[in-house]
């Protein structure tokens, strides 16, 4: 045919490699912008869901705690750590929590599981009212018992901010031993609070 030279199918050849690698570079730079991306979604679906729902997943208590038996007058000191979760809103909370005390020849770990009553007093104050059984463990003079109590708590948590994202409580308590001799105490723990936020990100509505 008239007006092609020997070097007409090189040329075409030639063009149709470079369509290809610009669209080869195309989908690349998409899928680039596409991961670029992918981070501010979850971002936004994080952020929108905690703004919808601010109760946290948990509540983490870390403190210190006092203890003064009331048969003998001893006292004994430690840190307190316990996890609170809310079950049904405004009717029911669940505290777990583990609690060693120190005197000068006793070691005792108190592990308790807390029903708690709550009650809003105001937007960064709440006061609950807690029962439940507590699992003892004592070593004293070498000697070691392992006995069941019974645990009553008045529970004052104050928040800084509404958003209840760090605060801090008070907690006097009142134990009752069923074993080693039907002892009584009363104690006090306070320190900070620290909401566990929920972690949404993956189920964030799409």
């Amino acid at each position: 045919m008239p007006g092609r030279g020997p070097f007409y199918g090189l040329a075409t050849t030639s063009q149709m490699a470079s369509t290809g690698e610009k669209l080869i570079h195309s989908h690349q730079v998409n899928a680039t912008k596409s991961l670029l991306l992918a981070p501010l979604f979850l971002f936004s679906g994080t952020a929108f869901a905690q703004s919808v729902d601010e109760e946290p997943a948990a509540v983490v208590e870390l403190g210190g705690a006092a203890g003064w038996n009331l048969k003998d007058g001893g006292s004994s000191f430690g840190p307190d750590i316990a996890v609170e979760i809310t079950p049904i809103e405004r009717w029911l909370e669940l505290e777990a929590g583990v609690t060693p005390l120190f005197s000068r020849h006793s070691a005792e770990w108190d592990t308790d599981l807390l029903f708690k009553k709550p009650w809003t007093l105001s937007e960064k104050a709440e006061f609950m009212f807690g029962v439940g059984p507590e699992w003892i463990h004592t070593r004293e003079y070498g000697v070691t018992t392992n006995s069941l109590g019974g645990e009553v708590v008045l529970d004052f948590m104050f928040w800084p901010s509404a958003k209840h994202r760090l605060g801090w409580y008070l907690e006097p308590s009142y134990d009752y031993n069923f074993g080693r001799g039907h002892e009584r105490s009363i104690g006090i723990s306070g320190g900070l609070l620290i909401a566990i936020p929920i972690m949404r990100a993956l189920f964030a509505r799409r």
